[in-house]
C-alpha cells in the first residue's frame, strides 16, 4: 500500500490536484453500471481538452487497479492514513504532492466503495401492466416473474439484496436462489423471504394470498421482520403445496393446502377463489374484466366464495352469481352492480 502512494506521490510535479480530481471523478463515472450511454464520449472529449488530462486520468486509473488488489485490512489502512490530519512540521511545498495524492484517493474510495465493496448501488424496475393483461418477465439476476393483469410491481436489486413489492395484483416466481443476496417480495404488510422456490403472491389491498408451488418461503408480518424476534404468530414457514392467508383484521396468517394448478390457474385464464370473500373475489375479477364489478351493499362483501372464474366467460359467471348468493345482478353502460336481492 505505501508502495502504491509513493509511485503516485510524484505525480503532481508535473499534474495539479485539480486535474487528477477530475480524472478520479471520471474513473468513478465509467464504471456506474448505469451511467449514461454518451459519458464515454464526454470523457473522450475531455481527455482531448488538456495535454494533462488522458496522463492524468492514467495515473488514477493506476490507483483504481491497485486499490481494487487491496484486501480489506489494508482498504481501512489506507481510508486511515488519509483522515489523518497532516504532519504540522511538514513544509506545505512537501504536502502539496501528498494533498493532491489523497484529494484523487478519496474519491476513488467514494465511487468504489459507492456501488462495489458497500452494495449501495441499487438498480430500480418498475413493471406496470393493464387490465387483462399477463405478461412474462426475467429479471437481471435470471429469475422469473409471471405478472398479472392489472398488477405493479417494483424490482430494487443491489449487490447484496434483492427487493421486489408488489403494489397490486398478482405474480408467480421462480427464483434464482443465492443464500448471499436474499430475494425478498414484499406485500402489503409481509415479507415473503424465498428459500429456494416457485411461489405466487396475490395482493388484493391490504389482503394477501401466498400458494408456494416448489421449496418453501419464510413469510413475517413487516414489524415483526424488522425486530430481533418474531412473535408468535408473526412468522410463518410454507411448503410446497401450501397456501397462506393474510388477513389485516384479523392479523392472523392462515394456512391451507393448494395445488399448482389452482395456485396458477390464472395464467391460464382462470381465477380460483378458495373460501374467500366476495369484494375480494370482485377486486381480482375486475382485474381481468372490462367493466368493472361493483358491490352496492356492504352487507355482502363478506360472504365467501369458492370456485373458478374463467376471464374469458365472467359474465357466465355473473349470470349464476344470484343462485349461489342472495344477490341481483345489474349491468349497467360503463358498470356492472352487484346488489342485496329484494325479499319476495
Amino acid at each position: 500500500m505505501a508502495d502504491m502512494l509513493d509511485k503516485n506521490s510524484q505525480s503532481p510535479k508535473t499534474l495539479d490536484a485539480s486535474t487528477l480530481h477530475a480524472a478520479a471523478d471520471w474513473w468513478t463515472r465509467l464504471r456506474d453500471p448505469n451511467g449514461a450511454a454518451e459519458t464515454v464520449e464526454q470523457w473522450l472529449a475531455w481527455t482531448e481538452a488538456g495535454d494533462q488530462h488522458l496522463e492524468a486520468f492514467e495515473r488514477v486509473n493506476d490507483i483504481g487497479n491497485r486499490f481494487g488488489a487491496l484486501d480489506e485490512v489494508s482498504r481501512r489502512q489506507l481510508i486511515a492514513e488519509f483522515a489523518r490530519p497532516a504532519p504540522a512540521v511538514a513544509s506545505p511545498r512537501r504536502w502539496l504532492p501528498l494533498a493532491a495524492a489523497a484529494s484523487t484517493v478519496l474519491v476513488l474510495l467514494g465511487g468504489y466503495l459507492t456501488w462495489s465493496l458497500l452494495g449501495v448501488h441499487t438498480t430500480q424496475q418498475i413493471y406496470v401492466n393493464e387490465v387483462a393483461k399477463n405478461r412474462d418477465i426475467t429479471l437481471s439476476d435470471g429469475s422469473t416473474v409471471a405478472l398479472g393483469g392489472a398488477s405493479t410491481m417494483t424490482t430494487r436489486f443491489s449487490k447484496n439484496e434483492r427487493q421486489v413489492e408488489l403494489a397490486a395484483g398478482e405474480a408467480f416466481f421462480e427464483v434464482t436462489h443465492n443464500a448471499q443476496r436474499p430475494f425478498v417480495v414484499t406485500a402489503g404488510d409481509l415479507d415473503i423471504h424465498d428459500v429456494g422456490t416457485a411461489f405466487d403472491v396475490r395482493r388484493t389491498g391490504r389482503q394477501v394470498t401466498i400458494a408456494v408451488t416448489e421449496g418453501r418461503v419464510q413469510i413475517y408480518r413487516r414489524h415483526a421482520a424488522a425486530g430481533a424476534k418474531a412473535a408468535s404468530g408473526d412468522m410463518v414457514e410454507a411448503v410446497a403445496g401450501q397456501r397462506v392467508s393474510y388477513d389485516p383484521l384479523k392479523l392472523a396468517m392462515n394456512i391451507s393446502s393448494v395445488t399448482p394448478e389452482q395456485a396458477t390457474g390464472w395464467r391460464n385464464d382462470r381465477l380460483e377463489f378458495i373460501n374467500e370473500p366476495l369484494d375480494v373475489v370482485v377486486a381480482n375479477i375486475n382485474r381481468y374484466s372490462a367493466q368493472p364489478l361493483h358491490i352496492a351493499d356492504a352487507s355482502l362483501q363478506p360472504l365467501t366464495f369458492t370456485g373458478t372464474v374463467n376471464t374469458d366467460a365472467i359474465d357466465h359467471w355473473l349470470n349464476a352469481l344470484p343462485q349461489v348468493f342472495p344477490l341481483k345482478v345489474s349491468k349497467q353502460p360503463r358498470q356492472v352492480v352487484l346488489s342485496k336481492a329484494e325479499p319476495h
